[in-house]
């Protein structure tokens, strides 16, 4: 039932946001649309910010799927490009109402987590500190992120697909290179 009722807030918050920017939306709005009391809302999320971010996470775990192997990454970028356009409306309603590092918080999970992956199995009967791959996902999660970033600044222009092959053919071979950099 509860993710029935944060599912339900979600697309009233989604719904809410085609008529109005996000720093113009209460609490208020999104339980009147949704059909529930404010106490309700509050169980769930402490604010509407909260919302948001578990509504950017969600979305991006559905698109990441299992695509979080070193074969599947660019399939699993490619569909975090597709979610967020997909949710073009959404996106750039948040991106415009709330700061960009806000934007990237929401993101950097999401990455990481596909980034981990990937390094992980490159790293297979390679000896590295977790501290390096933790480092080396970063400065990866970088460059996707602030991609990203851009690519939703210029109104999701570009197509996803041409970014993710540019980039792609960037960085081939180049974490297990890193990698054998930090090897012990």
């Amino acid at each position: 039932m509860s993710q029935v009722t944060k599912r339900a807030l979600e697309q009233s918050l989604k719904n809410l946001l085609l008529k109005k920017p996000l720093t113009k939306i209460t609490v208020g709005d999104i339980t009147d649309d949704c059909g529930i009391n404010r106490m309700t809302f509050y169980y769930h999320f402490k604010d509407i910010y909260d919302l948001v971010e578990w509504s950017c996470l969600e979305d991006a775990k559905r698109a990441l799927d299992e695509k979080k192997t070193y074969d599947t990454w660019q399939q699993g970028l490619l569909q975090i490009f597709k979610a967020v356009q997909e949710n073009k409306p959404f996106i750039l309603n948040v991106y415009r109402c709330v700061h960009r590092e806000q934007v990237e918080k929401y993101l950097q999970p999401l990455v990481d987590q596909l980034l981990l992956n990937v390094i992980n199995e490159e790293a297979a009967g390679i000896t590295v500190r977790d501290e390096d791959k933790q480092f080396i996902a970063q400065v990866y999660s970088y460059m996707f992120i602030g991609l990203m970033l851009d690519w939703i600044k210029d109104d999701m222009r570009e197509d996803p697909q041409q970014i993710v092959e540019k980039l792609s053919k960037l960085i081939k071979g180049s974490v297990s290179v890193a990698l054998s950099r930090f090897k012990l």
